[in-house]
C-alpha cells in the first residue's frame, strides 16, 4: 500500500500544486489525509490537490514522490482512476442531452431536477448516482431486448422517468424522501405525460423505499409485477454490482453522506442493513441483474461485513 505525490507544478491560485493518490484503496488516502489534515474539499475524484507549501510535510509523513507520468500510471493500474467522462462536470451535459430525449423541450424542468442532485449535502445520493442507474437501466433494457417490444419499451421509459425523480428529494429520512419524490414526480409530470404513465412512475419510486420486499413477493409470485419497477430497483441496485474499487468508492461515500453519524451507530446500523441484504433470497428481480450481478453484489456486501467488524 503506498501513498503518492507528484512534483508540484501544476499553476493555481498563486502557487503551484501536487496530486496525492493511493495505489491501493480510497480508505488509504482518506486516512493518509486525515493524518495530514487535508481538507474534505481538497479531494478530486480520485486524488487530492495540495499546494507546495505542504509537499515536503507530506513526504515526511509517508508519502512517496514520483513522477506525474508514473503517479497517473499507478492510479490507473490500481482501478481507482476515474474517467474524464464520470467527472461530475461531464456527466451534467450528458445527463441533460439525455433528459432532453426523454422528454424534449422540458429544459426548465431538467434544470430543477439537476440543482436537486446537485444539493452540497449529497455524497452518494447525486449526479452520479443518477448517471449510474440511468446507465444500468440501458443496460438492462439492451441486453434482455426490452427495447425490441412495446410492452419492453413501456417499460423501459416507466424506469428512466422515475429513475430520475427516484431521490429527487433526499433528507435522508427513509420511507419519507421515497413518498416525497414519488409526489414530486407526480405534481411535475401532470400534463407532461399521459396520467397512466404518472401513475407507474409514481407506483415505481414509492417502491424504492423497500426493495427487498418488492424483490421477494416478484421471487415468490406474489402480487402484480411490473416490469418498470423491476428494472428501477435493480437499477437502483447495480451499485452493490460494480467491480472493487467502484464498492469501495461507493462504500465512502456513503460514509461521507452520513458523517454527522458516530462510527459506533453507524457501523451498527450499516452491518443491520447489509445482513439484511445477505438475507434476502434474491438481491435482483429481472433475469439479467439476478445472471450478472447477484454473485459480484453478495461477495463486495460479505466483504465490506468483514471489513467492519474488523475495524471494529
Amino acid at each position: 500500500m503506498t501513498i503518492l505525490i507528484d512534483p508540484p507544478v501544476w499553476p493555481a491560485h498563486g502557487t503551484h500544486f501536487s496530486h496525492v493518490v493511493s495505489d491501493t484503496s480510497l480508505e488509504e488516502l482518506h486516512a493518509f489525509a486525515q493524518r495530514a489534515g487535508l481538507p474534505q474539499q481538497a479531494f478530486d475524484h480520485d486524488h487530492y490537490d495540495v499546494p507546495l507549501r505542504v509537499y515536503d510535510s507530506l513526504i515526511a509523513l509517508g508519502a512517496v514522490p514520483v513522477s506525474a507520468a508514473e503517479l497517473t500510471r499507478r492510479l490507473r493500474d490500481s482501478g481507482l482512476r476515474v474517467p474524464a467522462r464520470d467527472r461530475i462536470e461531464r456527466i451534467e451535459t450528458r445527463l441533460a442531452s439525455e433528459f432532453e430525449r426523454l422528454l424534449p423541450g422540458q429544459a426548465g424542468l431538467c434544470r430543477g431536477l439537476l440543482e436537486r442532485w446537485k444539493e452540497p449535502h449529497r455524497r452518494y445520493h447525486d449526479l452520479r448516482h443518477l448517471n449510474q442507474v440511468l446507465a444500468s437501466i440501458n443496460t438492462i433494457a439492451t441486453s434482455s431486448g426490452m427495447d425490441d417490444m412495446h410492452g419492453g419499451r413501456t417499460a423501459v421509459r416507466t424506469a428512466r422517468l422515475a429513475a430520475w425523480w427516484h431521490d429527487a428529494v433526499y433528507e435522508g429520512k427513509p420511507g419519507e424522501d421515497e413518498h416525497a419524490s414519488a409526489e414530486l414526480a407526480a405534481q411535475q409530470l401532470q400534463g407532461v405525460v399521459e396520467h397512466d404513465v404518472v401513475h407507474r412512475v409514481y407506483r415505481a419510486i414509492l417502491a424504492t423505499a423497500d426493495h427487498a420486499a418488492y424483490a421477494r413477493e416478484a421471487v415468490q409470485g406474489r402480487g402484480e409485477v411490473d416490469a418498470g419497477v423491476s428494472v428501477l430497483l435493480d437499477a437502483d441496485l447495480s451499485v452493490l454490482a460494480r467491480p472493487h474499487a467502484g464498492y469501495q468508492r461507493y462504500v465512502l461515500d456513503v460514509r461521507n453522506e452520513y458523517a454527522h453519524v458516530p462510527d459506533e451507530d453507524f457501523v451498527a446500523g450499516r452491518t443491520r442493513i447489509l445482513k439484511g441484504m445477505l438475507a434476502t433470497p434474491q438481491l435482483y428481480i429481472t433475469d439479467f441483474a439476478v445472471q450478472n450481478w447477484e454473485a459480484k453484489a453478495r461477495s463486495n456486501i460479505a466483504g465490506e461485513l468483514a471489513r467492519l467488524n474488523i475495524h471494529h
